[in-house]
């Protein structure tokens, strides 16, 4: 085969190869971009000029794929991978060390990888597109259910407030005028159910930011450690280790002291129930931006992924029967929205959960 057939038939490679490639990222599925990129480097074995000892290998970001006989002790060529002009990885094909040197790649295979890498580098953006846009629109429809629910709530807040302060009134009444010991007793019992669900209520208030607030600087670290100081028992209990971690002592927020605390207190205790015996809490203040943040991170179970939208849901539990109304981090995410701050939770490393507060700042 003479000079100018054997440059044609590997122009015809590459040609081959580039457009082998665009189809595989077209038809692409985002789910298993694994299989796709895998696809990628055998083609690009067959678009180079020595086919039987070339082998291919792409990394980006957390996706491997390599063709069966890649290894080491290669002489390649590379080229990045860049997702939103921020290199995230690489696409490299060599030839054995032992038979080839760098001169023995073409120009021509050098333009090629170079648009491999663009072409994989567009197929990662458009993914990140596509899960940026997923997860946007649940923001959105966790933050209208969020939104319907506190309404509900605070309707039937409302109109259970009435019914119950008779209940409570007229059994008072009642007990002041009984003299048996055994009604005296049932009227208690009634009594006391009536405060529960009471307060049962005003936690349903507090989830629909209708309860109201005195609003007050307060220095943050103090509230958090008066918080760990009465959450002790339960600590020694597990054998749990606090740890804290305080950008600045000094910081203060504008806050509704008792609910800053019933905040603190249902997040620390939270981790406490989680936690393993003789596990670790880490509770951390930071600031940056104008905004103060808080993090509490355990080492428990984790939230599985088929519960994570709801964890701010009223009466939503994964407590057993008995240990918890599935009102605590409703109430939570009540008053922190009430205060114009948001939380957010995400896996901890290597297991157990973080929940994040931001709050602006003073």
């Amino acid at each position: 085969m003479n000079s100018v057939e054997a440059k044609l038939k590997e122009r015809v490679k590459e040609l081959t190869c580039l457009y082998e490639v665009t189809s595989i990222i077209v038809n692409s599925d985002y789910d298993q971009l694994e299989a796709s990129l895998e696809a990628i480097t055998y083609c690009l074995k067959r678009g180079w000029q020595f086919v039987e000892d070339t082998e291919a290998h792409i990394k980006v970001n957390e996706y491997e794929a390599r063709t069966k006989g890649y290894g080491s002790d290669r002489v390649s060529l590379s080229a990045d991978i860049k997702i939103f002009n921020s290199v995230e990885g690489q696409v490299t094909v060599g030839y054995p060390s032992s038979k080839y040197t760098l001169e023995d790649f073409l120009e021509e295979e050098r333009t090629l990888l170079h648009n491999v890498s663009l072409a994989v580098g567009n197929l990662m953006e458009r993914k990140q597109i596509r899960d940026n846009d997923i997860a946007t629109r649940k923001q959105m429809e966790r933050a209208d259910r969020l939104h319907i629910l506190g309404e509900i709530t605070a309707g039937i807040a409302h109109e259970l407030n009435t019914p119950l302060a008779n209940i409570l009134g007229f059994a008072e009444l009642l007990q002041e005028s009984i003299v048996d010991p055994d009604t005296s007793r049932d009227l208690q019992k009634i009594m006391d159910n009536a405060i529960f669900s009471r307060e049962i209520v005003k936690k349903l208030m507090f989830f629909a930011c209708e309860m109201p607030r005195e609003m007050s600087s307060i220095e943050l670290v103090p509230a958090i450690e008066n918080v760990l100081k009465l959450l002790k028992p339960q600590l020694r209990a597990k054998k749990i280790e606090i740890s804290t971690s305080f950008d600045d002592r000094t910081l203060r927020l504008r806050a509704d002291t008792v609910q800053l605390t019933q905040v603190l207190f249902n997040l620390i205790m939270n981790a406490v129930f989680y936690s393993p015996e003789k596990g670790r809490i880490l509770v951390q203040v930071l600031h940056y931006e104008g905004k103060i943040r808080i993090r509490i991170a355990d080492e428990g179970a984790g939230i599985p992924p088929e519960n994570a939208d709801k964890v701010f849901e009223p009466f939503f539990t994964t407590k057993p029967v008995g240990e918890g109304s599935g009102l605590g981090l409703s109430v939570v995410h009540g008053i922190i929205t009430s205060h114009k701050g948001t939380i957010s939770h995400s896996p901890n490393e290597p297991k157990g959960t973080v929940f994040t507060i931001d709050f602006p700042k003073l």
